[in-house]
């Protein structure tokens, strides 16, 4: 099997075209016969479509696999373990979950750009939905201790009260000829039904 698309991705660090590709490394594998599932970078896929947030597709992917692979390949169930931390919107379990596993080497540079666009994912979402929230919650959300916590907020503009433990969020401008994607609407206002409940 020719993974050189993959592997240049890899290399340019090209995360967002991850998944596509092994998707289509795969379908093309199963319309010409070969049997690649022994061989196949599982945790590389898995994390591709987990980088572009794309559950649904990380869920059918875990699904196709052999049970008999699954049991062999203990980063395969490591990286199911931050995919279903993901699905339950357990956002300290996702960093637990990726600092949890001794990852392989050809992993961690797209582990770690994961776990950094995640940590900006949760950032933007606490900047869209709050305007103060406790030292504590933030850390929750975030992945870090209440220390780390402060600096990272404070860096952006954030206002610590030290007495009261509370951060005040600065809002972040919006341009006026900035559209907002209606799909990207409905994952913000389920985001925030979901911190409210």
């Amino acid at each position: 099997m020719d993974f050189a698309r993959l592997t240049e991705a890899l290399a340019f660090k090209s995360y967002e075209k991850i998944a596509d590709i092994c998707d289509e490394l795969m379908l093309q594998a199963a319309a010409e016969g070969v049997d690649y599932q022994d061989e196949w970078p599982y945790v590389i896929h898995f994390l591709g479509h987990l980088y572009v947030d794309d559950i649904n597709s990380a869920r059918f992917l875990w699904k196709s696999i052999p049970s008999t692979i699954k049991e062999n390949r203990p980063e395969l169930v490591a990286v199911w373990k931050i995919a279903q931390r993901l699905w339950i919107q357990d956002h300290r379990g996702v960093y637990e979950a990726i600092h949890g596993f001794d990852w392989c080497q050809e992993v961690q540079g797209i582990l770690v750009a994961f776990s950094d666009l995640y940590r900006r994912r949760m950032f933007q979402l606490l900047v869209s939905a709050y305007s103060t929230i406790s030292i504590h919650d933030a850390a929750h959300f975030l992945g870090m201790n209440e220390e780390e916590t402060k600096n990272y907020v404070t860096r952006r503009g954030w206002i610590v009260d030290v007495a009261s433990e509370m951060l005040t969020v600065k809002k972040q401008e919006i341009g006026r000829e900035q559209k907002l994607d209606s799909s990207k609407l409905q994952r913000l206002t389920e985001y925030v039904f979901h911190l409210e409940h």
